[in-house]
């Protein structure tokens, strides 16, 4: 059997459309975690040297029917985390069928965890779906769209283990200043809600060379913010035998000249160790920000769970960040209702909130996943009464984060100037970005000249005179403004250059893509 090359060149694989003199355009739309963030922009990455280009180059909308209108490809990147993901990809394959319909040439394309795990399902409830590829072979989507086309029938390919690591692919990047970078993919934990390891696979790290490498690159290219992605970073390092990889590598990215900002995530409470909470404290560059899943603060939860801690570690841990890092602003995720949760379990979760002071928590209605060993459980919980519980935690981390917030005020603060973190600044005349502590701030510039305002990637210095429960307001309190490197890549590509275009690679296994396409077989093909 004839293997796909992941090596392959793709450049000129999809044809121009038809009937026009320009190149072929796509859009992507990613639901889900940043790590669909980072295979979104390695898909665009491949997309362009295959010799399309952007629909819509300063960002698509929110309604991927009307983008659909104006693009050959469209590719949704799916996750399959909560119940209501289905819900959303096939409301989306709906609305895009009625496009196709009066545009037959458009091609439409699923992938990410649902794919994943729905497989041939996808094509079977959509027809007009052409492509369907897994989490572990993004890279081979241009190909498979082209086959797509040749053959005029769907492809779907799903393989069972990692192909490629998807930072080795050719990448174009959603933003200048601040860029993802993963370290590893998949997981090795077995909590018992999450379908994750089942899609993603068994955890495997990247070396740390291959990683600083691409931090440079990244650098090189503009950026100043890096966030290290992984399921479960501290873990970092297990699969070649250094288990302080992950300190070390915090204090090897500080050591990168034009790296102003380093962030990760999402740790795992069980794995992490005082030595990272000391790189993050002796690493200027380690952002004082750190998001800790507590997803629940009984116990008797926690081990049904599978989550190999318990809430007085927990809360051991954030101690001792906040001991260090006086400073840090702490975020989580919470599930509420997990089958056989009772209201003594809920009531705990509340108080480990209340004692955690969380600046703000991603909470979520618990909700069973096919595959997950917590599908089957008994006693689950009945949905009302997860509603209601839900509610009350709502309110209890509403009133938490506003009282954090509320004492920022007055406070100086650096904040990297965001390109779209506002829905509201265009009517308001702010513009938006995040402090060195990741918390949302909207800066109202006054009278300040227009030569001297911030563009996207600089950063200004404010006083804070306001706070709501989600960000942070600074209207006429501008204290200085900083242009940096990567306001002039921003700047740069506004303009027409080409920084953070498809051409860069990440790693020096990712020559630049050229030469025709080949039609290789799928190591498994799923009619």
């Amino acid at each position: 059997m004839t293997l796909l090359d992941p090596a392959a060149p793709v450049a000129e694989a999809l044809p121009e459309r038809s009937g026009t003199a320009g190149p072929r355009t796509y859009v992507i739309r990613t639901l889900g975690c940043q790590m669909n963030v980072h295979d979104s922009e390695r898909m665009a990455g491949l997309l362009e040297a295959a010799g399309m280009v952007p629909a819509f180059p300063a960002g698509a909308g929110t309604d991927v029917a009307a983008d659909a209108e104006s693009a050959d490809v469209v590719v949704i990147n799916t996750c399959a985390v909560r119940e209501n993901a289905a819900t959303r990809l096939y409301g989306n394959l709906g609305r895009l069928a009625g496009v196709k319909r009066h545009r037959p040439g458009l091609q439409i394309a699923v992938g990410g965890c649902m794919a994943q795990q729905d497989r041939e399902g996808i094509v079977r409830r959509a027809p007009w779906v052409d492509v369907v590829f897994g989490t572990h072979n993004i890279d081979a989507l241009p190909v498979l769209l082209e086959r797509a086309r040749h053959n005029a029938e769907a492809q779907v390919e799903i393989h069972e283990s990692l192909q490629v690591f998807p930072s080795t692919l050719p990448t174009r990047r959603e933003s200048v200043y601040a860029a993802w970078v993963s370290i590893s993919v998949g997981c090795n934990n077995t909590c018992t809600f999450c379908i994750v390891p089942h899609l993603r696979g068994k955890e495997r790290d990247r070396r740390p060379g291959e990683i600083l490498a691409e931090v440079q690159q990244v650098v090189s290219d503009g950026a100043i913010e890096v966030t290290l992605l992984g399921q479960n970073v501290n873990s970092y390092g297990v699969s070649f035998g250094e288990r302080g990889a992950f300190a070390d590598l915090l204090r090897a990215c500080g050591r990168i000249d034009g790296l102003e900002r380093i962030r990760f995530t999402s740790p795992h409470p069980a794995a992490f160790t005082d030595d990272v909470i000391a790189a993050m404290a002796e690493t200027p560059a380690v952002m004082p920000s750190l998001h800790m899943p507590l997803q629940s603060g009984s116990d008797a939860v926690l081990r049904a769970m599978r989550r190999s801690y318990r809430s007085a570690k927990f809360l051991g841990i954030l101690d001792r960040v906040r001991a260090a890092i006086p400073d840090a602003a702490i975020t989580t995720d919470i599930i509420v209702g997990f089958p056989g949760e009772t209201e003594e379990d809920f009531q705990r979760t509340l108080e480990v909130v209340e004692a955690s002071r969380f600046s703000a928590a991603f909470t979520f209605q618990y909700s069973p996943r096919p595959g997950t060993p917590a599908s089957d459980l008994p006693d689950q919980v009945p949905a009302e009464v997860v509603a209601e519980r839900y509610r009350r935690l709502i309110a209890l981390q509403e009133r938490i984060s506003e009282e954090e917030n509320a004492a920022q005020v007055g406070r100086e603060v650096e904040v990297l100037v965001a390109e779209s973190d506002g829905r509201k600044d265009a009517a308001s005349g702010r513009i938006s970005g995040r402090a060195r502590d990741n918390r949302l701030v909207h800066v109202g510039l006054g009278d300040l000249p227009e030569a001297e305002r911030p563009r996207p990637g600089d950063l200004v210095t404010v006083r804070i005179t306001g706070s709501a429960p989600h960000h942070l307001m600074s209207d006429d309190a501008v204290v200085g403004v900083r242009r940096s490197r990567s306001g002039d890549a921003w700047q740069k590509r506004r303009e027409g250059g080409d920084s953070c275009g498809a051409a860069h690679t990440s790693g020096p296994a990712a020559p630049a893509p050229s030469g025709p396409v080949t039609l290789g077989l799928p190591t498994l093909r799923v009619r």
